[in-house]
Protein backbone atom coordinates (compact mmCIF):
# COMPACT_ATOMS: atom_id res chain seq x y z
CA UNK A 1 0.00 0.00 0.00
CA UNK A 2 1.27 3.21 -0.94
CA UNK A 3 2.03 6.09 1.47
CA UNK A 4 -0.57 8.27 3.20
CA UNK A 5 1.23 10.97 4.09
CA UNK A 6 4.00 10.83 2.10
CA UNK A 7 5.13 9.71 -2.60
CA UNK A 8 8.55 9.50 -3.51
CA UNK A 9 8.51 10.23 -7.22
CA UNK A 10 11.57 8.91 -9.00
CA UNK A 11 12.61 10.76 -12.03
CA UNK A 12 12.87 7.58 -15.05
CA UNK A 13 16.40 9.04 -15.95
CA UNK A 14 17.98 7.92 -12.87
CA UNK A 15 15.17 5.27 -11.60
CA UNK A 16 17.72 2.40 -13.45
CA UNK A 17 20.89 3.79 -11.95
CA UNK A 18 22.41 1.13 -9.43
CA UNK A 19 25.18 3.54 -7.62
CA UNK A 20 22.39 5.80 -7.10
CA UNK A 21 20.10 3.08 -5.71
CA UNK A 22 22.62 1.73 -3.37
CA UNK A 23 23.43 5.14 -2.38
CA UNK A 24 19.85 6.27 -1.09
CA UNK A 25 19.29 2.71 0.55
CA UNK A 26 22.76 3.69 2.46
CA UNK A 27 21.64 7.20 3.65
CA UNK A 28 17.90 6.65 4.64
CA UNK A 29 17.25 6.96 8.02
CA UNK A 30 14.22 5.12 7.67
CA UNK A 31 15.17 2.41 4.59
CA UNK A 32 12.29 3.37 1.70
CA UNK A 33 15.12 2.65 -0.64
CA UNK A 34 15.97 -0.37 -1.22
CA UNK A 35 19.61 -1.65 -2.87
CA UNK A 36 19.48 -3.42 -5.55
CA UNK A 37 21.82 -5.95 -3.71
CA UNK A 38 18.67 -6.83 -1.49
CA UNK A 39 16.93 -7.56 -4.61
CA UNK A 40 14.99 -4.53 -6.15
CA UNK A 41 16.37 -5.52 -9.15
CA UNK A 42 18.57 -3.20 -11.37
CA UNK A 43 17.86 0.18 -10.45
CA UNK A 44 15.77 2.42 -7.39
CA UNK A 45 12.74 0.92 -5.79
CA UNK A 46 10.80 1.99 -3.02
CA UNK A 47 10.16 -0.04 0.32
CA UNK A 48 6.42 1.65 0.40
CA UNK A 49 5.98 0.14 3.77
CA UNK A 50 8.08 2.58 4.76
CA UNK A 51 6.95 5.56 3.18
CA UNK A 52 4.86 7.67 5.92
CA UNK A 53 8.00 6.78 8.17
CA UNK A 54 9.96 9.78 6.02
CA UNK A 55 11.33 12.19 8.72
CA UNK A 56 11.63 14.71 5.83
CA UNK A 57 15.55 15.49 6.42
CA UNK A 58 16.10 15.67 2.26
CA UNK A 59 18.91 13.50 2.36
CA UNK A 60 17.75 11.33 -0.54
CA UNK A 61 17.20 15.30 -2.44
CA UNK A 62 20.89 15.67 -1.62
CA UNK A 63 22.36 12.60 -3.22
CA UNK A 64 20.16 12.67 -6.66
CA UNK A 65 20.36 15.03 -9.31
CA UNK A 66 18.84 18.06 -9.09
CA UNK A 67 14.93 17.36 -9.55
CA UNK A 68 15.30 13.63 -10.37
CA UNK A 69 13.82 12.63 -6.96
CA UNK A 70 10.51 14.85 -5.44
CA UNK A 71 8.92 14.17 -2.27
CA UNK A 72 5.56 14.91 -2.16
CA UNK A 73 3.52 15.88 0.48
CA UNK A 74 0.30 14.31 0.12
CA UNK A 75 -1.68 16.43 3.05
CA UNK A 76 -0.83 19.68 1.45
Amino acid sequence: MPGEFIDIRVDAKVAKNATLARKLAEICPVSIFISPDEGSGDGIAIDESNLDECVLCDLCLQAAPKGKIKIVKLYE
